[in-house]
This record gives structure tokens, C-alpha cells and sequence, in this order.
């Protein structure tokens, strides 16, 4: 299951708020990155019929069944840096990174 940090809820709902979208965010894994997969994420009007869709505390994420099997058991945080800031996944599967 994908978990969503309590700081990552928070600033996604900031980001909602300040641009009127809907709480619905689709994640998806894409080809390429230096570890051969990136992660992409947006706003997202509607869940779709075959997307997977985890909600937590108010917040819905969707991704495509192909996505979802990398993304199972990611965690997102946002953090706060002296490189700067961004969402961050945490993915316990991957078996290597940049």
C-alpha cells in the first residue's frame, strides 16, 4: 500500500488549495533516471476506471495497474533542505538510485 507522510499530506493539500484543484493525485512510474525508473506525480481531475486508489486522511492517490506494482509498499514525504524542496519517495523495493 502507498502511505503518504503527515508533512507530504499537508503541503499537498497547500498546494491544492492555492491553485483550486481536486485532492486527487496520480503517480506514476516512468522509464528512464538513472536507476531506470522516475516517478512522476500531479493533480489529477478524476480517478479513472482502472486506476488503483489508496485515500488517506483526505487526500486520494490513483495510479495505473502497471505503476502500481513498483509504487506498492512507497512512502512520500516532502522535505525541507539546504538543496532545496520537493516530495521525496521512499521506495523500500528499489535496488538502486541516483
Amino acid at each position: 500500500m502507498i502511505q503518504i507522510t503527515e508533512h507530504a499530506v499537508i503541503k499537498l493539500k497547500e498546494f491544492a488549495a492555492a491553485e483550486d484543484l481536486p485532492l486527487i493525485i496520480r503517480l506514476k512510474v516512468l522509464g528512464g533516471g538513472c536507476a531506470g525508473f522516475s516517478y512522476d506525480m500531479c493533480f489529477e481531475p478524476k480517478v479513472g476506471e482502472t486506476d488503483e486508489v489508496v485515500e488517506q486522511d483526505g487526500v486520494t492517490v490513483i495510479c495505473d495497474p502497471m505503476s502500481y506494482q513498483y509504487l506498492d509498499e512507497v512512502t512520500i514525504d516532502f522535505v525541507d533542505g539546504l538543496m532545496g524542496a520537493g516530495f521525496k519517495f521512499l521506495n523500500p523495493k528499489a535496488k538502486g538510485t541516483c
